[in-house]
C-alpha cells in the first residue's frame, strides 16, 4: 500500500468526495482505487468559518510501484510504514527470578504487558487499590472531604491518568512506531477505533476504568501477577567486588522480601516517599525542572467561538481545545518567565489531585463526550532548580518535593484547612484585589472553592508572570481574561520534580538491574509517552534476561 498525507477537503465535505480526492490527486482511474483506510485525520482551524480537514490515507491499488516511482520526489507519497509490533525477545522455558514492576500506571501497565506478551511473567506491585475501589476513594475526598493516602487520583490501578482527560497524543520522537502498539492495545481493551486516525485521540475517565481491567485481565492471563495495595519501602542491593551495585530485589511495607536481579520503577510523579528512600539507598537521580500555577475554567462555549466561529458544535470539530505560550518579559531586573498552558481538558472538570494530608492539589479530567459546562486547564509558570532554594537551600535533589509541599500546604490554608481549593476571578486576579462573589462561571472543583486572592499562592515572580500572560493569551483567545473566568490553586505536579537517570541500557546510572521509567522517573509526561517509554524499558529488560544487547533509538 501507498501513504497519501496532507489531503485537504472542506470540513463539510461528502462521503465521495474523500475517494475523489484520492483519485484526483494521484491521477488514476476510479476502477484503478481497490480501498483506502484513514491513516490519520486532523484539521486546520486557523481561518475561522472555513476549517478543513487534512487527510493521511492508505491507498490499495494495482499500480502502486507505478505511482511510487511517478511521485519519488513528493514526500506526501510514500509507502505506508510498517506499523506492526514486533517482539525483542521470548522467555526462556526457566525463569529464576521473574522481573517486578514498580506501579501500575500507563507506564507500569505497557512493561507488564509487553513482558507478559513474551512470556516473562511479571509480577506488578501498585501501592494503591485496584481500580474500581481507588475510584470509590477517590470520589470520598471530592464529595466528603476524606483524602485516602494510598488510594486516589495518583496512587492505584491506571496511575493518574485514569482521572485524567485521557489524551493519547504526543510530540516524542518514535521511530518505531510504539505508540501505534499502544492504541491498538487501547483499542482491543475498549477504546473506541478512532483513537487510531484523530489527530489528537482522548478516551475519557469513564472509559479508561474498564478498558485497564480489561488489560489488567489479558496480562494476568499471560502468566503475569499484579498485586495491590503493596507499596515498595526498599530496595535489596548488593555491591560486587568491583563495587558496583546491583538490586537484588524489594522489601514491601509488609516486611515481604521479593527476590528478582530486573525491577522497574514505573512510578508515578507523586511518589515522594519512594523517592526519599531511593536517594537515602543511594540511587542517583537529581533535581529537574517542572513548573507550577493554577487551574483556569471558561465556559466551553466561549472557548469554541473563538477556535472555530461559526463552525463551533460541528460534530467532527467537537469540544476546542488551544495550546498557548508566552515568554515573558521580566520586571524590574528579573528575567522573564514562560507561561503556558497545560493539560487542557476541553468540556471537563477541575478536580482535587492531593495525596498527602493537609495538602491541595488540583489537575483537570475530562470524560469521553467533553460535555460539561466549562473547559479547563492548567495555566503553569517553568521553574527551575535554582528555584528551590528559598524552600530547601540543601542542595538535595528532592528540593523541588519541599517546594510543592510548601505550596500545596499553603493552599490547604488558604482554601480552608478542609481540602476546598483557594479561587479567584480572573478580572480580580489581574487587578490585584480579592474576589468575594462568582459571576457567571460557576467552578467545577469539588469538594468546593474559597474566594479569595491567589496572590501569596505562588511565588511572587510566578504570580507576575501569569498576569502578565493573561492579557497576551486574551489576543489570542478572545474572552480568556473575562473577568468572571476563575483560578483556582495549585497546580504543583505538572512532571516529576525528579528524573532517576539511566544509561544507554535503560538501567540507572549507579544501580544495574534497576530500571528506572516512565514520568515519576522524568521520562515521559502523559499516558501515551509514559506508555511509549514502557514498551521501552520492557524491552530492556527483556533483552537482558535472554542475554542481548539493547538497542535504543
Amino acid at each position: 500500500m501507498l501513504r497519501l498525507t496532507d489531503l485537504k477537503l472542506p470540513l463539510d465535505h461528502g462521503e465521495a468526495a474523500l475517494a475523489a480526492a484520492i483519485l484526483k490527486r494521484l491521477g488514476i482511474e476510479a476502477g484503478e482505487l481497490s480501498g483506502y483506510t484513514i491513516a490519520r485525520r486532523g484539521y486546520d482551524a486557523r481561518k475561522r468559518g472555513a476549517i478543513t480537514l487534512i487527510y493521511a490515507l492508505d491507498i490499495d491499488t494495482p499500480r502502486e510501484a507505478e505511482l511510487l516511482q511517478r511521485f519519488a520526489d513528493d514526500v506526501h507519497v510514500q509507502p505506508t510504514p510498517d506499523t506492526h509490533y514486533h517482539v525483542v525477545a521470548t522467555a526462556p522455558a526457566r525463569i529464576e527470578h521473574r522481573p517486578l514492576v514498580i506501579g501500575f500506571g500507563p507506564c507500569g501497565l505497557f512493561v507488564g504487558l509487553i513482558l507478559a506478551q513474551m512470556g516473562f511473567r511479571p509480577i506488578i506491585l501498585d501501592r494503591g487499590k485496584e481500580v474500581r475501589e481507588r475510584t470509590k476513594d477517590t470520589w470520598d475526598l471530592w464529595r466528603k472531604r476524606n483524602l485516602h493516602p494510598e488510594s486516589n487520583v495518583q496512587f492505584g490501578e491506571g496511575g493518574a491518568g485514569t482521572f485524567s482527560d485521557g489524551k493519547l497524543h504526543s510530540q516524542i520522537r518514535d521511530p518505531l512506531h510504539h505508540g501505534r502498539k499502544v492504541l491498538t492495545e487501547f483499542v482491543k481493551a475498549g477504546a473506541p477505533e478512532e483513537i487510531l486516525y484523530v489527530s489528537k485521540p482522548h478516551i475519557g475517565t469513564f472509559r479508561l476504568v474498564t478498558m485497564v481491567e480489561n488489560m489488567r485481565a489479558t496480562i494476568e492471563s499471560l502468566g503475569g501477577e499484579i498485586r495491590f495495595s503493596q507499596r515498595v519501602d526498599d530496595l535489596l542491593i548488593d555491591t560486587d567486588a568491583a563495587g558496583e551495585r546491583h538490586v537484588r530485589g524489594v522489601t514491601l511495607a509488609s516486611g515481604e522480601q521479593l527476590r528478582s536481579d530486573h525491577v522497574v520503577l514505573a512510578l508515578g510523579h507523586s511518589a515522594r516517599d519512594t523517592f526519599e528512600m531511593l536517594h537515602a539507598r543511594g540511587v542517583y537521580l537529581e533535581a529537574k525542572p517542572f513548573s507550577i500555577g493554577f487551574r483556569i475554567e471558561h465556559p466551553q462555549s466561549v472557548i469554541d467561538r473563538a477556535r472555530f466561529g461559526a463552525q463551533a458544535g460541528h460534530p467532527i470539530l467537537g469540544a476546542a481545545d488551544y495550546k498557548l505560550v508566552h515568554h515573558g518579559k521580566g520586571h524590574q531586573g528579573s528575567p522573564g518567565r514562560s507561561v503556558y498552558s497545560f493539560c487542557m481538558c476541553p468540556g471537563g472538570t477541575v478536580v482535587a489531585a492531593a495525596s498527602e494530608p493537609g495538602r491541595v492539589v488540583t489537575n483537570g479530567m475530562s470524560q469521553y463526550s467533553r460535555n460539561e459546562r466549562n473547559a479547563n486547564a492548567a495555566v503553569v509558570v517553568g521553574i527551575e532548580p535554582s528555584d528551590f532554594a528559598p524552600f530547601d537551600d540543601s542542595g538535595s535533589p528532592l528540593a523541588g518535593i519541599t517546594l510543592q509541599r510548601a505550596l500545596e500546604s499553603h493552599a490547604f490554608t488558604l482554601g480552608g484547612e478542609n481540602y476546598s481549593a483557594p479561587a479567584q476571578l480572573v478580572g480580580d486576579f489581574l487587578a490585584g484585589r480579592a474576589s468575594r462573589e462568582f459571576g457567571d462561571v460557576q467552578p467545577s472543583y469539588q469538594p468546593g472553592v474559597t474566594l479569595g486572592s491567589l496572590d501569596s499562592a505562588l511565588p511572587d515572580y510566578a504570580i507576575a508572570a501569569i498576569r502578565e500572560a493573561l492579557p497576551a493569551f486574551d489576543r489570542q483567545i478572545r474572552g480568556y481574561a473575562m473577568h468572571d473566568a476563575i483560578l483556582t490553586g495549585v497546580e504543583t505536579r505538572t512532571s516529576s520534580p525528579v528524573r532517576i537517570k539511566r544509561d544507554d541500557s535503560l538501567q540507572s546510572l549507579n544501580t544495574r538491574g534497576l530500571y528506572p521509567a516512565g514520568e515519576g522517573a522524568g521520562y515521559a509526561g502523559g499516558i501515551l509517552s509514559a506508555a511509549v517509554d514502557g514498551i521501552k524499558v520492557a524491552e530492556a529488560v527483556a533483552l537482558s534476561m535472554t542475554g542481548q544487547s539493547v538497542f535504543n533509538p
